[in-house]
C-alpha cells in the first residue's frame, strides 16, 4: 500500500517532492490543472471527435476474440463493451462456443457490483483449486491497480461463498493448497512487507481459522523482493513449491514437504513452468550441470523433485531451441508439452511429448509465419489447446488444437477493424554503437514513398526480457487494431523496434543491457532512429516515439540525450527519477534491472541518463506528452508529475494527462482507453504531419 507522506529526498534538493504526495489536496489541484489544459490545447487536433469514436469502435467490437479459461467443462470470458464497462464475467460451453453466436451465462456482473458496494472494482482474474475446479478466488483489483481483494467464490451458485475466504485489499500473493487451506503471503501488519511494498511472509491459512493465526511457512528478509507458494497438480498427485524472489531475476526454490522446506538445488534464474507426471518442468535462463550433463540456456527440461533434494532422481532434456529459437513460455498437460517459441521474433508453437523409446518428440503445430502465436489456455487432463494468432496485419483468430493433431481448428477470428490488405510489415536492421544488429519491424502502406515525409509512430520497450511481438494492436497493449484506424489508415507509418533489455532473443539479449549497460537500449534506439532516416522511411521531423513504464525511460531518455532525432515524444506511466525510483512504490524490486542509486558507483552511471536529474533550461526538445495514472501503484505517478513540472518551470511546455484509475495499465474500461488513445494520436498527428 502507499505511504501517507512521501520519502524524504536524497542528494537533492528537489521542489517538486510534494508531486510525489498522491493524494494531496495541492497534488489533486494540479492535476485537475494541467489535465484541462492539455485537453484544451488537443482539442483541436482531435478531428472533431472522430479519434475517439474510430477507437472505441475498435475496442467495443462485438467480435473481438474473447480471452477464454476452460474450467469444470464451462469456457470463461471477462466481457467489456459500453453497457458493462467494467465487465461480465460469463460462461459457455465448447458447444456452445464453436456458434457463430454463442449463448452466454452470466457469472459475476462486475458493473453491479461495483456500484452495489461503491468501490470502483476491476475483475482482475480468478484464481481456481485444481483439479475439479469446484471453487476459485475471485480477485478484484482497486481501480484496476496492483493491490487486490480476494474473495471465495462458488461458480456453480454464482456467488460469492457465505463465510469463505476473503482477504483485504493488497498486493498478495495467494494460492490454494487443497480445499481447506491457502498458501497466503500478503500484508500481515507492520514489519510484513519488504523494501519493494511486497509480502515478505508467507503462511499457511486453514479454513474457519482467523488469517492472524496462520501457520508460518517461511519469512524473507526484507532485500528480498517477493515470497509465494503453489501446489503443481498430475493425474495421481501433487507437490507444494515456494519461491523466495531475491532479486528480480534470481530466486531459491523449496518444497513444502512434510511441514518443513526443502531446498532445490537449481539455478537462480530457473523458470518453473509445471509438474509432468511428478516432475518439475524448468526453463532454463543460464547453463546447468547436474549428474554429470550440462544442459544450455534456453532449455526445456524434466527433474524430478528428488534429484533436486540431493537424493536419487532423475534429469530429462526435453527441447534443446535452435540457435536461431527463444523459448518464451511452457504449457503442461497430463500427455503433453505446448512450447512457445520466438524464432527470429516470429511465433511458433510445438507440442512436446514423450517417445515410447525414451527421449521426446517435436511436433510443430502449424500456424501462418510473421505473426505472434499464444496459448491462451489448455486442458490439462485432455491435451487440447486454445491458441490465438494474429500479426500487424491480420486480426486475432483464435484456435482449438486437440491433442496430436498438428492442424489447428479455427473457433473465432475478430472482424477487421481495418484494411489490412493495403499495408505490409517488413524486418530492417539497424546497426549500433557497438556493432549490434538491431531488428525493427515497419508496418506501412506495400507501396510506401522513400521520400523522408511519412509520419512514423515508433514504440519500444528494451527492459525486463519483456519480447516485443507483431500484433494487431501495434504496440504490446490488446488494443483490437485501433491503431489501424487510428494510424495506418490516415497516412502514418508504425515502428516497432527490438532493442537490447528485452527478451526477444532470449537471455543473453536481456543480460546485454543490465544495469551499467542499460545505456545500451538507448543506443539500440537511437540506431533505429538513424536507420529509418537513411532509408528515407520517415525523417526526424516526422518521427514520434512512445514509451510505456521501463519504456517511459527509454524515451525520455532518449530525449534529452538526442532530440534532434525526434518530432514528438509520448512518455507513459514512466521511471523518470532515477535517483529516488528503489524509494516509491514497488521501485526497490528492480534494483537488479537498473543498479541502486545509493551505491556511488551505481549511481554514477545512472546519474548520466535519469531524465528528471539531465534536463535543463535550453535545450531543443521536442514536443513531449506525459500521461499516468492517480492509482498506479507500480510506478509511482510522482516520476510523470514531477518531470513535467520541473519542464515547465525551466520553460517548456509539455502535455500532462493522468487518469484517476486504471492502474499501472492505464485504464479499466474501453471508454477511458480509447480517451487516452484518441489524445495520443490527436498529439502525434499535431506535430508530425
Amino acid at each position: 500500500m502507499r505511504a501517507a507522506t512521501p520519502p524524504a529526498a536524497t542528494g537533492t534538493d528537489d521542489p517538486f517532492l510534494w508531486l510525489e504526495d498522491i493524494d494531496s489536496p495541492r497534488a489533486l489541484a494540479w492535476i485537475k490543472e494541467h489535465n484541462a489544459a492539455t485537453e484544451q490545447r488537443l482539442a483541436p487536433h482531435a478531428e472533431n471527435g472522430a479519434l475517439f469514436r474510430d477507437a472505441l469502435a475498435a475496442l467495443d467490437s462485438s467480435s473481438r476474440i474473447p480471452e477464454v479459461t476452460l474450467r469444470g467443462g464451462q469456457l470463461y470470458n471477462l466481457w467489456r463493451d459500453r453497457a458493462h464497462p467494467r465487465g461480465l464475467w460469463r460462461r459457455t460451453t465448447l458447444a456452445g462456443f464453436r456458434q457463430e453466436n454463442p449463448s452466454w451465462e452470466t457469472v459475476l456482473d462486475v458493473d453491479a457490483l461495483a456500484k452495489t458496494e461503491g468501490k470502483p472494482w476491476a475483475f482482475a482474474g480468478a484464481l481456481w483449486l485444481g483439479p475439479d475446479h469446484r471453487r476459485c478466488l475471485v480477485r478484484l483489483a482497486l481501480a484496476g491497480g496492483d493491490a487486490a481483494e480476494f474473495r471465495e467464490f462458488d461458480p456453480a451458485q454464482r456467488a460469492f461463498v457465505a463465510g469463505g475466504f476473503v482477504l483485504p485489499v493488497a498486493k498478495s500473493r495467494v494460492a490454494w493448497r487443497d480445499a481447506d487451506s491457502l498458501f497466503v503471503a500478503t500484508d500481515f501488519g507492520p514489519g510484513t512487507l519488504n523494501e519493494s511494498g511486497y509480502p515478505r511472509l508467507l503462511k499457511l491459512w486453514r479454513r474457519g481459522t482467523p488469517l492472524a493465526s496462520a501457520e508460518a511457512v517461511h519469512e524473507t528478509p526484507t532485500t528480498s523482493v517477493w515470497v509465494a507458494a503453489r501446489r503443481l497438480h498430475w493425474a495421481g498427485g501433487s507437490l507444494d513449491l515456494v519461491t523466495e524472489q531475491l532479486t528480480f531475476w534470481e530466486g531459491k526454490f523449496f518444497q513444502f514437504l512434510d511441514g518443513r522446506l526443502r531446498p532445490l538445488a537449481l539455478p537462480a534464474t530457473t523458470d518453473i513452468e509445471g509438474a509432468f507426471r511428478g516432475r518439475l518442468v524448468l526453463r532454463l535462463k543460464e547453463d546447468w550441470t547436474i549428474h554429470g550433463a550440462t544442459y544450455r540456456t534456453g532449455s526445456v527440461v524434466l527433474a524430478e523433485p528428488a534429484a533436486l533434494r540431493g537424493e536419487k532422481g532423475t534429469v530429462e532434456l526435453a527441447l534443446a531451441p535452435t540457435a536461431s529459437e527463444v523459448v518464451e513460455a511452457v504449457r503442461v498437460n497430463q500427455d503433453s508439452l505446448y512450447a512457445t517459441i520466438l524464432d527470429h521474433v516470429r511465433g511458433r508453437l510445438a507440442r512436446l511429448t514423450p517417445a515410447a523409446g525414451g527421449g521426446w518428440t517435436r511436433q510443430a503445430i502449424a500456424f501462418p509465419d510473421h505473426g505472434t502465436v499464444r496459448v491462451t489456455d489448455e486442458d490439462a487432463d485432455s491435451g487440447d489447446a486454445f491458441v490465438e494468432f494474429e500479426s500487424f496485419t491480420t486480426p486475432p483468430a483464435l484456435y482449438h488444437v486437440a491433442a496430436g493433431a498438428t492442424t489447428p481448428q479455427l473457433l473465432k477470428a475478430q472482424a477487421p477493424t481495418f484494411d489490412g490488405a493495403r499495408f505490409e510489415a517488413r524486418q530492417f536492421f539497424a546497426a549500433s554503437a557497438d556493432g549490434t544488429k538491431v531488428p525493427y519491424f515497419v508496418v506501412g502502406p506495400r507501396a510506401l514513398k522513400l521520400d523522408g515525409k511519412n509520419p512514423t509512430w515508433m514504440f519500444s520497450y528494451g527492459g525486463f526480457e519483456n519480447a516485443l511481438k507483431p500484433s494487431y494492436s501495434g504496440s504490446y497493449e490488446h488494443l483490437h487494431g485501433a491503431y489501424g484506424k487510428l494510424w495506418l489508415e490516415r497516412g502514418g507509418v508504425f515502428v516497432l523496434a527490438n532493442i537490447r533489455g528485452g527478451g526477444e532473443f532470449g537471455p543473453a539479449w536481456h543480460n546485454a543491457a543490465l544495469k551499467e549497460n542499460h545505456v545500451r537500449c538507448f543506443e539500440d534506439f537511437e540506431a533505429v532512429a538513424r536507420d529509418l532516416a537513411a532509408r528515407k522511411i520517415t525523417s526526424a521531423r516526422h518521427l514520434g516515439i512512445e514509451g510505456r513504464s521501463n519504456g517511459g525511460l527509454l524515451v525520455g531518455a532518449t530525449m534529452l540525450r538526442h532530440p534532434e532525432l525526434y518530432g514528438a515524444v509520448v512518455c507513459g506511466n514512466p521511471l523518470l527519477d532515477m535517483q529516488r525510483y528503489h524509494r516509491l512504490l514497488a521501485g526497490a524490486s528492480w534494483v537488479a534491472e537498473y543498479g541502486h542509486p545509493d551505491v556511488p558507483a551505481e549511481w554514477a552511471y545512472l546519474s548520466q541518463y535519469s531524465p528528471y536529474q539531465n534536463v535543463h533550461a535550453g535545450q531543443k526538445l521536442p514536443p513531449v506528452l506525459f500521461y499516468t495514472t492517480t492509482r498506479d501503484d507500480r510506478v509511482h505517478p510522482g516520476h510523470a508529475r514531477k518531470m513535467a513540472a520541473k519542464m515547465e518551470a525551466l520553460g517548456y511546455v509539455p502535455e500532462y494527462f493522468e487518469n484517476t484509475e486504471g492502474g499501472h495499465h492505464g485504464s479499466v474500461t474501453n471508454e477511458q482507453l480509447a480517451t487516452r488513445l484518441a489524445r495520443t494520436y490527436a498529439f502525434l498527428w499535431s506535430h508530425l504531419r
